[in-house]
């Protein structure tokens, strides 16, 4: 029988838009979207970032058109 490496005691997480009540994520803050960026500018996969599926998707979008207009960058190294 194999146990996993926290035996089920993993502290639960919440979806900061779903506390914070947020509809759309707007593309044009990049301070906000820098959290779910990891060092190499790859987006946050959710297990990391602790964000629910559905803002998960919107922030995906978010980050493509912020890339897009050059708010924020595809390769920072």
């Amino acid at each position: 029988m194999r146990k996993s490496k926290n035996d089920g005691l993993s502290k639960q997480r919440h979806c900061a838009f779903c506390v914070n009540n947020v509809k759309a994520i707007d593309y044009k803050d990049p301070s906000a979207m820098r959290r779910y960026l990891s060092s190499y500018s790859k987006i946050v996969p959710r297990r990391r970032s602790g964000v629910c599926a559905t803002h998960q998707r919107l922030l995906a979008n978010a980050i493509k058109r912020a890339r897009f207009m050059a708010i924020v960058p595809y390769l920072t190294r």
